[in-house]
């Protein structure tokens, strides 16, 4: 489970269903930079939203809130 905001927080440009792609592509060694190309990534804001992403679900879901 990964949670990749749906759209820039800058330009509000749609990015979301680009991710799974990317993670793969960046997964089997490609370089990051051509693939955001590839993809159609062009703005710099839009960029940092997929090479500043950090994956911490799992480890919120440990603490879970107990009512």
């Amino acid at each position: 489970m990964v949670i990749i905001p749906v759209r820039c927080f800058t330009c509000g440009a749609l990015i979301g269903d680009k991710w799974r792609e990317f993670a793969e592509r960046v997964s089997k060694g490609e370089n990051p930079g051509r693939v955001l190309d590839d993809l159609g990534i062009t703005r710099y804001c839009c960029r940092r939203m997929f090479l500043s992403h950090v994956d911490l679900i799992n480890e919120i879901i440990m603490y879970s809130r107990k009512v």
